[in-house]
C-alpha cells in the first residue's frame, strides 16, 4: 500500500530548530552583510590621501606611485573568474569569511617596511575584495531573492560610505595615532577583523544547516517514501546543490552588455579618482577647493548608490535608467570640458549621482539578469573581471594621454564617447530577460 502525503512521516521536528533560528535571524545576517560591505572599498579609499607619503618614505616615481592604487583593480579584476568555483565548493559564507581574513591580512601587509610587501600587500587586497565583489551579489540573490534589487542597494551604497568615511579620517587617524601613515592605513585591519566575527554566525549556520539535511537525507533513505524536511534552511540547501552554472556565459550578448556597462562606468570613476582634483586645479582652481569639490562628489555618489537599485526593482526593464545614468555622466564630464571651474560643483553634483547610480545599477543588473544565486555569482565573476580590467585602465591611459597631449581636453573628449559606449551597453542589458 502506498504512503499517502498526510501519512508521510514529518521530519523537520528532528532538526536542531531553536540554534539555527538563533543564528539564521535577520538582523544578525543584515548586521554582516553591511559590515562585510563596509570593508570592499574602505581599504582603497584610506591609501589616496597617503600616496605623497608613501612616495616620499620609498623614494618612488610617481608612476610607481599610481601603482599602489591601480594594483589592487588590477587584480579585482583577476581574481573574479576565481570565486564561482571558490563558493560552488566551499559554499558562499565559508569563502565570504575567508575573503574578510585574507583582506585584513593585506591591509596589515601593505603596511610593512618594504616596497615588495606594499605591493604584495596591494594584490592581496585586490584579490580578496574581488572575491567578495563576486560572492556578494549571489548571497543577496540567495538569501533576499524578492527584495535582491533593494538589499544590493544597500550594500552597495555601505561601499560608498567605508570608502567616504575612509578617505576622510586617514590623515586625522594618522595624527590621532602618532604612527604616520603605517599606523593609520594598518587601523582599517580591525574593520575586517570586526567584520570576520560578525560573520560568523553564518558559516555557523550553514554548517547546521548542511549537516541537518544530510541527517534528513539519510533518514529519507532508511525509510520508504518518508518526505525531505520542509522549512527555508532546507530550500536553502536544496538549491545549493540543485543549482548549475549557466552555460556558455561567455558567448551571451546580454552578459557582455553588462559587463561592458559595469566595466567602462567604472573606468570613468577611476579616471576621476585619479585626476579630477588635478584637472580642477591645471584650470586655476584652488587645491584646497579641488579636494572638496571631489570629496563632495563621493559624498553624492552614496545617493545614487541608494536609490538607484530601488527604481531598478520596481521596473521589469531598465534601459532607461541606464541611459539616463550614461547621459548623467555624459553632463558632468561635459561641464568639466566646458566650464572646469564655474561649473565644478554642478558637475560634481551630476557626477556623483551618475557614478554612484552607474555602480548600483551594475550590482543589481548581476541579480536581476540570472534566477539563481549560482547564476547571479558566475556573471559577477564575468562582468567584474571584464569590468576591473577595463578600468584599471584608466587611471594610466588618462595620464599618458595627458602627457601627450599638454592639457585635458581630448582626456575629457575620449570620456565622453565612452559615456556614449556605456549608454549603448545599458540599453542591451536593461532588457527583460533572464540568463540560464
Amino acid at each position: 500500500m502506498a504512503v499517502t502525503r498526510a501519512q508521510q512521516p514529518v521530519a523537520t521536528t528532528s532538526l536542531p530548530l531553536p540554534v539555527r533560528t538563533r543564528l539564521a535571524h535577520p538582523a544578525l545576517l543584515l548586521t554582516g552583510i553591511l559590515l562585510v560591505a563596509l570593508n570592499m572599498r574602505a581599504c582603497l579609499a584610506a591609501v589616496s590621501p597617503m600616496v605623497g607619503e608613501i612616495q616620499r618614505t620609498f623614494g618612488l616615481s610617481a608612476t610607481a606611485s599610481g601603482l599602489i592604487t591601480t594594483v589592487p583593480v588590477l587584480f579585482q579584476g583577476v581574481g573574479a573568474p576565481l570565486t564561482p568555483r571558490l563558493t560552488r565548493r566551499f559554499g558562499t559564507e565559508r569563502v565570504v569569511l575567508g575573503a574578510v581574513l585574507v583582506l585584513g591580512a593585506g591591509v596589515l601587509l601593505r603596511v610593512l617596511p618594504s616596497v615588495a610587501a606594499l605591493y604584495a600587500g596591494c594584490v592581496v587586497i585586490g584579490v580578496a575584495i574581488a572575491v567578495l565583489n563576486v560572492s556578494m551579489p549571489g548571497l543577496v540573490k540567495r538569501e533576499f531573492p524578492d527584495r535582491a534589487a533593494a538589499m544590493t542597494g544597500v550594500y552597495s551604497t555601505t561601499m560608498l560610505v567605508g570608502a567616504t568615511l575612509a578617505a576622510g579620517l586617514s590623515v586625522p587617524l594618522e595624527h590621532a595615532l602618532g604612527g604616520g601613515w603605517q599606523a593609520s592605513l594598518g587601523t582599517w585591519s580591525l574593520l575586517a577583523l570586526i567584520a570576520a566575527v560578525a560573520w560568523l554566525p553564518q558559516v555557523l549556520r550553514s554548517r547546521q544547516e548542511r549537516a541537518a539535511a544530510s541527517g534528513a537525507a539519510a533518514s529519507g533513505a532508511a525509510a520508504s517514501g518518508a518526505a525531505a524536511p520542509a522549512g527555508p534552511a532546507a530550500g536553502r540547501v536544496a538549491g545549493r546543490v540543485a543549482e548549475k552554472p549557466i552555460e556558455g556565459i561567455w558567448r551571451s550578448p546580454m552578459a557582455w552588455q553588462i559587463s561592458l556597462f559595469m566595466g567602462i562606468s567604472s573606468l570613468l570613476v577611476y579616471t576621476l579618482v585619479a585626476w579630477m582634483p588635478t584637472i580642477l586645479a591645471d584650470h586655476g582652481m584652488d587645491r584646497g577647493e579641488a579636494g572638496l569639490v571631489f570629496a563632495f562628489s563621493n559624498l553624492v555618489q552614496v545617493a545614487g548608490a541608494f536609490l538607484v537599485p530601488l527604481l531598478a526593482g520596481r521596473m521589469t526593464r531598465q534601459r532607461g535608467l541606464a541611459v539616463a545614468m550614461a547621459g548623467l555622466n555624459g553632463l558632468g564630464i561635459a561641464l568639466l570640458l566646458i566650464a572646469p571651474v564655474s561649473g565644478a560643483w554642478v558637475s560634481a553634483t551630476i557626477l556623483g549621482v551618475a557614478q554612484g547610480g552607474s555602480l548600483g545599477l551594475g550590482l543589481a543588473f548581476i541579480v536581476l539578469r540570472t534566477g539563481s544565486a549560482a547564476g547571479a555569482a558566475q556573471l559577477g565573476g564575468m562582468s567584474q573581471a571584464v569590468g576591473y580590467l577595463v578600468a584599471a585602465a584608466g587611471p594610466v591611459g588618462a595620464g599618458a594621454l595627458h602627457q601627450l597631449t599638454g592639457g585635458w581636453t581630448a582626456t575629457l573628449v575620449l570620456m565622453l564617447v565612452l559615456a556614449t559606449v556605456v549608454g549603448a551597453a545599458g540599453w542591451g542589458a536593461g532588457r527583460n530577460r533572464t540568463l540560464g
